[in-house]
């Protein structure tokens, strides 16, 4: 346990910001997985989906909860899983 008082300070912001990061990491996942479901259904549905997805995962990457790459990877397999008549951009 922490025995300065800023290191006392310290513990309860990451446990803050762990909850935070969790909690957005959850809405992405579930973002996704509703993505995911959405594959079978008409072709605006999964777009929207799509562009769902995009936007928390950029969120997610401006709040620093993910890295760039690790986002743009995401994307990518994602993209893939649009149906072929729907324009990829």
């Amino acid at each position: 346990m922490a025995h300065s008082k800023s290191a006392r300070k310290r513990v309860r912001q990451n446990a803050a910001r762990r909850l935070r990061n969790r909690q957005a990491k959850s809405v992405l996942r579930t973002s996704v997985k509703k993505f995911i479901a959405a594959g079978a259904g008409d072709a605006a549905a999964v777009t929207a989906a799509y562009r769902d997805v995009q936007k928390k995962l950029d969120q997610a990457v401006a709040k620093g909860i993910l890295r760039k790459g690790a986002a743009d990877r995401m994307k990518s397999r994602l993209a893939a899983r649009l149906p072929a008549t729907t324009p990829k951009k």
